[in-house]
C-alpha cells in the first residue's frame, strides 16, 4: 500500500521537481510520512542513528526501520544542550531535541551504535529519559582481522534479533531474513547504478539530487524507495545536461552528520562536480549484493567485516584509509579531494590526518572544509570552495 508521499512522486515527470518533493518529505521535523506508514502498515517505527545499521534484521522482524540524522537547521535546540557538552557535534544534540519535543512519539524504538563516544552516551541519554522507549544499542567488532569478530558480531545480531521479534511479536525465520537482504540488494544496486552515472555525468545528475533520492529511503519502507529509485533511473536517462567548468573531486567526511542540501548546493555551484562522497554511508554500506541462500544473519556480519565500505568508524587494520582514497581519486580521474568535516566530529577529524598526509605524497590537491548541521549562512563555504577551483583551473 503506497503513501500519499509516493503516490504524488510517481506522477512528477521532471526530477527538478519531483527533488524539491522529496526535501519535504525527509526535512519534516514531524516525521508525518512516518506517521502515515505505521498507520497503514502497523508495523512498528524504529529510528536508526548514524552511521550503519543491519536495517534488514528490522525488516524481517516486521518493524520499518527509519534513518535519525539529526534535524538539520529545522529545528533550534533548547533542551538538548543541557544534557552534552558544547563541544559535541551537532546531529547528537538535534537527535535527542526530536525526542525531548516529542518528535518521537511514533517512534517505539531508536537503535544506536558504537561510532564515536557522544554516540554511545547518547543512547544512555535516550534509556534515561525515555524509559518507556524500546532503546538498543550495537557494539560492532573493534578487530576485523580475525574470524572470531564474524562470530562475535553475527552474535550480537541474534541479541538484537531477539529483542525485535519481542518488540513486534513476530517469530523470525531464515528465510525472512533472506528475502529482506535481496530487498535491500535491489535498492543497494539501483543507488549504486545512480552514483555510477553521476560520475559519469554529474553536469546531468548533480549531487543535490542524488542525495535527496537516497536521503528519501531513510524515510520510505524499502519497497517505495525501490519504486523511487527506479522512477528517477528513468527520468536522468532522459535529462538534457550542459558541461561546466567544473573541477571533479571525491567528497569525504561527511559519514555521519549531514550538511543541509543547500550548503550541498552552495559547494557545487561553487565549481564542484562531485564524482564520489560518504553521505549517508550506510545505505550504501555493502560493496557488492549478499548472498541471499545461505544463514542470513551470518551473511550480514560477514559482509560488515569483508564487504563493506572503509569508513571513519569501522576499524579495519587490513586496509589503509589513505591508500584507499588516492586509489579511488585515480580510478575516478577526479581533480581533487574535498575533506568536509562536521565540527567537533573525533572520528573525521582523527582520519583526516591520514588523509592529508596520503594525499600530499600523492601529489593530489585537496581542500579541508568544515560544517554544522544548523548551518545557515554558507558564504565562507562557498567562498573557501570558490577559491580551491580557481587555483586549480589557472594553474
Amino acid at each position: 500500500m503506497a503513501t500519499a508521499a509516493m503516490s504524488e512522486i510517481e506522477q512528477v515527470q521532471d526530477l527538478t521537481a519531483l527533488v524539491d518533493g522529496l526535501r519535504v518529505l525527509f526535512e519534516d521535523p514531524e516525521f508525518k510520512v512516518v506517521s502515515e506508514i505505521k498507520r497503514l502498515t502497523g508495523k512498528p517505527i524504529i529510528g536508526n542513528f548514524p552511521v550503519y545499521s543491519p536495517v534488514e534484521l528490522f525488516h524481517a522482524a516486521g518493524a520499518h526501520p527509519v534513518g535519525l540524522v539529526g534535524a538539520g537547521n529545522q529545528i533550534e535546540i533548547a533542551h538538548a544542550d543541557s544534557r552534552f557538552q558544547s563541544f559535541v557535534c551537532s546531529v547528537i544534540k538535534s537527535t535527542l531535541e526530536l525526542g525531548l519535543t516529542d518528535r518521537l512519539q511514533d517512534f517505539e524504538g531508536i537503535v544506536f551504535h558504537s561510532i564515536c563516544d557522544p554516540a554511545r552516551n547518547l543512547a544512555s541519554v535516550f534509556k534515561r529519559n525515555f524509559p518507556d522507549k524500546w532503546v538498543e544499542y550495537i557494539h560492532f567488532p573493534q578487530n576485523l582481522v580475525t574470524e572470531s569478530s564474524v562470530d562475535y558480531l553475527e552474535n550480537e545480531y541474534r541479541r538484537l534479533l531477539d529483542r525485535l521479534q519481542e518488540l513486534t511479536g513476530k517469530t523470525v525465520t531464515n528465510a525472512d531474513v533472506n528475502n529482506s537482504i535481496a530487498l535491500y540488494n535491489t535498492a543497494r544496486s539501483l543507488m549504486g547504478t545512480l552514483y555510477a552515472f553521476r560520475r559519469d555525468h554529474p553536469h546531468i545528475l548533480t549531487t543535490r539530487e542524488l542525495y535527496s533520492l537516497v536521503r528519501a529511503g531513510h524515510i520510505l519502507t524499502v519497497e517505495e524507495h525501490i519504486r523511487l529509485l527506479e522512477h528517477a533511473l528513468r527520468l536522468v536517462r532522459t535529462k538534457p545536461g550542459h558541461e561546466r567548468d567544473h573541477i571533479r573531486v571525491i567528497l569525504v567526511g561527511s559519514f555521519c552528520e549531514q550538511p543541509s542540501l543547500d550548503l550541498i548546493s552552495a559547494m557545487e555551484e561553487a565549481g564542484l562536480d562531485i564524482l564520489d562522497d560518504d553521505f549517508l554511508l550506510g545505505r550504501r554500506w555493502f560493496t557488492e549484493d549478499l548472498p541471499t541462500d545461505g544463514n542470513g544473519v551470518r551473511t550480514l556480519a560477514s559482509a560488515y567485516r569483508d564487504r563493506s565500505v572503509i569508513s571513519s568508524v569501522k576499524h579495519d587494520s587490513r586496509r589503509h584509509k589513505g591508500d584507499e582514497l588516492v586509489a579511488q581519486v585515480k580510478s575516478s580521474g577526479a581533480d581533487a579531494v574535498i575533506v568536509s568535516v562536521p565540527k567537533f566530529c573525533e572520528p573525521g577529524l582523527f582520519d583526516y590526518a591520514i588523509y592529508r598526509r596520503a594525499l600530499l605524497d600523492a601529489g593530489i590537491p585537496h581542500l579541508f572544509v568544515e560544517y554544522e548541521e544548523k548551518m545557515w549562512l554558507f558564504d565562507k563555504v562557498q567562498t573557501e570552495v570558490e577559491t580551491f577551483v580557481e587555483s586549480l583551473l589557472l594553474d
